[in-house]
């Protein structure tokens, strides 16, 4: 229940005073944001980031004991910054209540009270804040409380949490500002996790633990393990993997742990040599356990930071330093999950599966009254899946592309610069497509593109303007996660350079019939390889189109220029 100090304390919060049935509207937030910079004017600062596209601004919290209010001082005195967010998926609200209780613990010196001496937090309550105010009672059906909560999208249909490489959204680019301009060494994300009934109540992933940096991976793997080992000592369960079963509504199918791609908060960092943690609270737990238990990760965080972070920095400018040197280097870009397995004591709940009348499918009834150890199956060996050798100058794009790959680059706080003169007979590597598989549906607003292929060395001539992305910086591992095509959130993937990969010009029936004749006349062996194809493929025997394009793409006036992925690679640095 509210106590009267509760009550009467003006930095206490809809949930609090409801008793964790509700949780408050946006307004609430802008107003806490002041309040608390109104009673802490030495500690906090309410700062402005962005607006969305409903026109609402998007509001963080900068709080910090050490007196220092910018990055500049921040960076001189070499200071780490915590970034964490709520409300991503805005429906899964935990965290927008939780961080505001455990801000107001650590200032009134209830927890953790010297924490933010040596580091500074900012505090993102809500991420998707017109999905927000998209308030309902069902928004969340898997999810026990509170009564009323947000949308999962923001208000352009946008799950901000498969936009951190692509920044479609107004918000994605808002929130990458602020990472370009703050630095933080960790972002943390607060979730509330989907699935089935079971006993345990919080996951904590990390990375770079299976991917990036592999020196800054023991970083990443003592702060996970550490909030995990706070969290048991508080009565929580928490696990180190996601906790989705193998197969849809079969617990005796196990767990696969797996590395993010960069499209999630989690992924994204780890190719700036940064943390990012997924928190994800078990959604059918009561509202006021999971704040309580999303409150005791914010402390533990910050708590681990306070004792770690100053080594921690050093560790991920070192990362910089070493990404710096990756021309030339293999560099992996995805991950894949092995078929190794080791049984596990998970506590779930007594369960039947019976065929429904409703769906026609096997469904699994649990009965939360009786607690059940599973005996289940983790695969948790990662390894690195498809890898590309960098190239040891950097990237190129031709000055007709250059205007819309600037401002992406701008938006990721990339290095980058325009060549000012013609470059003539340049050697250059180009991705030479062999299937270019366009996605049946839009997904997140794209026509999503896979590529088959590989580079090969070609001489190009480039018109002045294009522009020369170094693979000698910092963010070398998210250059590469831009451009190359092997690469899951690469720009090209993402439907980027679809243009590219349409054909625009077609050689008429009655023209490639004369072209045929005309080709096979002057060259027999042209003539028995189309005889052959004709004989060896029914498809394209029995297609009249299919067989004058066999022409009429070995004709002069074919377009040299379809399908051709419109990056290039560099082995040297241009003038």
């Amino acid at each position: 229940m509210l106590t009267t100090a509760h009550a009467a304390n003006p930095l206490s919060t809809i949930a609090e005073q409801s008793g964790f049935k509700k949780t408050g509207r946006y307004e609430e937030v802008e107003k806490l944001c002041l309040s608390f910079q109104k009673n802490y004017p030495k500690e906090v600062r309410c700062m402005e980031f962005g607006r969305t596209p409903e026109n609402r601004p998007m509001l963080a919290l900068l709080v910090t004991r050490s007196g220092l209010f910018t990055p500049a001082q921040l960076v001189e005195k070499q200071l780490p910054v915590t970034l964490i967010q709520g409300g991503i998926h805005a429906g899964e609200i935990d965290g927008k209540d939780a961080g505001f209780l455990a801000i107001r613990d650590i200032l009134e010196n209830k927890a953790a009270s010297h924490a933010l001496d040596k580091q500074a937090l900012l505090f993102v309550p809500v991420f998707n804040i017109d999905g927000h105010e998209r308030f309902g009672a069902w928004n969340r059906p898997n999810q026990r409380g509170p009564e009323e909560m947000g949308w999962r999208t923001t208000a352009q249909n946008f799950n901000l949490n498969r936009d951190y490489v692509k920044a479609d959204s107004p918000e994605m680019q808002a929130m990458l500002k602020l990472i370009n301009t703050w630095d933080p060494l960790a972002i943390i994300d607060l979730h509330v996790t989907n699935g089935a009934k079971f006993e345990h109540d919080i996951s904590i992933q990390v990375e770079p633990v299976n991917s990036g940096d592999t020196l800054l991976r023991e970083a990443g793997k003592t702060l996970r393990d550490n909030v995990i080992a706070d969290l048991a000592k508080q009565g929580s369960l928490p696990h180190a993997f996601y906790m989705s079963f193998v197969q849809e509504d079969d617990p005796m199918s196990g767990f696969a742990d797996s590395v993010p791609t960069p499209r999630f908060s989690s992924g994204y960092p780890v190719l700036r040599n940064r943390f990012g943690m997924l928190v994800e609270t078990h959604s059918w737990k009561e509202y006021a356990t999971r704040v309580r238990i999303t409150r005791n990760t914010v402390i533990s965080v910050l708590e681990q930071m306070a004792s770690n972070g100053e080594q921690w920095l050093k560790a991920a400018k070192a990362a910089d330093q070493r990404a710096m040197q990756l021309a030339g280097q293999a560099l992996p870009l995805t991950y894949r999950t092995t078929e190794k397995a080791r049984e596990i004591d998970f506590r779930g709940y007594a369960y039947t599966r019976s065929m429904s009348d409703i769906s026609g499918a096997l469904m699994t009834r649990y009965d939360e009254s009786k607690p059940q150890i599973w005996k289940v199956k983790l695969r948790d060996e990662i390894v690195t899946d498809a890898q590309v050798i960098l190239p040891k100058g950097g990237y190129l794009i031709p000055a007709a592309y250059s205007k819309a790959v600037a401002e992406k680059l701008q938006q990721h706080g990339i290095l980058f610069r325009t060549i000012h003169a013609d470059l003539s007979a340049v050697t250059t590597e180009q991705f030479m497509t062999s299937t270019a598989a366009l996605q049946a549906k839009s997904f997140e607003g794209r026509q999503a593109m896979k590529l088959q292929g590989k580079w090969q060395s070609q001489q190009q001539s480039l018109r002045k303007g294009a522009l020369f992305i170094p693979i000698a910086q910092p963010k070398a591992r998210l250059v590469a996660g831009l451009f190359e095509p092997q690469a899951p959130d690469a720009l090209v993937n993402w439907g980027w350079f679809n243009g590219a990969f349409e054909r625009k010009e077609y050689m008429e029936a009655y023209v490639a019939e004369d072209v045929a004749r005309e080709q096979m006349a002057s060259d027999p062996q042209l003539k028995a390889t189309f005889e052959k194809k004709i004989a060896a493929d029914p498809e394209f025997a029995k297609s009249p189109f299919a067989r004058l394009d066999f022409f009429a793409q070995r004709h002069s006036s074919w377009d040299q220029r379809y399908q051709v992925y419109p990056v290039l690679r560099l082995d040297f640095v241009p003038k």
